[in-house]
């Protein structure tokens, strides 16, 4: 994909600056290479509890978050080591091709590439204790992979975490700030959606957006996390409400109050942020438990 000078300028830097608030200090006990649907090419994942562990072990699947364009695979470290600390989960967290290089479906494809290679394993992964989850971008992909791309009873559980649902909204070609102009949240949105979904007449599809899925398709138990200071907790709680109202499946919707996106990664020591982050780590491995 071909983008203008000053975007890819505005990439470039937003990928840097990604980096450095989000720096990957994940210990994995493995790291895997899971084959790709295109040939010569491997999904990059890093495995935690899967040494000396009896099999089949019930297993989740993770998908980190970077607006479908910064590498943040490792940044979800803290919340698989707490995953495996207090559950008897395995957890496969897993990277995905990038924007703008790689645009919608890459990262869906490779999503359910991963998927579908713990369903291959079996004799590795009990097939009845196979949850997912994702944070942000990769909240997104949890929601598609369990409600599309997947039969309904494939996942045990769905965790959302702070999970834009509505790529359609207010996307519109990234023109750049000017010198004397700050780059706000709202262009850094425009420019992770304006990279992913280029085209327009894609950001309602399925594959794209949960929040224009049918609420029948979810599964049966979902959690949805959110924070109360972050612009896209409505949209997440507006469909978890929205399926709660509809069916008769198991939605829990956690908000937490002073609350932003990512502050389960950007917290200070003893602050309200990192009370929240471990109240979060507590609820979801009681959720996998049930």
């Amino acid at each position: 994909m071909a983008l203008p000078e000053h975007v890819a300028k505005i990439v470039k830097q937003t990928r840097a600056l990604g980096i450095k608030l989000y720096p990957s200090t994940a210990h994995p006990d493995e790291v895997l290479q899971i084959p790709s649907r295109d040939e010569d090419r491997t999904i990059r994942v890093h495995a935690y509890n899967t040494l000396k562990r009896e099999s089949p072990a019930p297993v989740l699947i993770n998908f980190p978050g970077g607006g479908f364009m910064v590498p943040l695979l490792g940044s979800d470290d803290e919340y698989a080591q707490a995953i495996v600390q207090k559950t008897d989960y395995m957890v496969l967290d897993c990277s995905y091709r990038l924007a703008p290089e790689n645009p919608w479906p890459a990262a869906v494809h490779d999503a359910e590439d991963v998927v579908r290679w713990v369903l291959s394993h079996p004799e590795k992964f009990s097939p009845s204790h196979i949850s997912i989850s994702g944070f942000s971008a990769g909240g997104s992909l949890a929601l598609i992979m369990s409600a599309v791309v997947f039969p309904p009873k494939t996942f045990r559980h769905v965790v959302s975490f702070y999970t834009g649902t509505d790529l359609s909204k207010g996307a519109k070609e990234i023109a750049g700030p000017k010198p004397s102009e700050e780059f706000t949240p709202t262009d850094l949105m425009n420019l992770f959606i304006s990279c992913y979904l280029p085209s327009p007449e894609d950001r309602k599809s399925w594959l794209a957006s949960p929040a224009f899925i049918p609420v029948e398709k979810f599964s049966d138990r979902i959690l949805f996390v959110t924070g109360s200071s972050d612009a896209l907790g409505p949209e997440a709680e507006e469909l978890g409400q929205r399926i709660k109202d509809s069916t008769d499946k198991h939605v829990e919707i956690v908000r937490y109050e002073d609350c932003d996106h990512a502050f389960d990664k950007l917290y200070e020591k003893g602050s309200v942020q990192e009370k929240a982050k471990d109240d979060m780590h507590d609820k979801v491995a009681s959720f996998l438990s049930q």
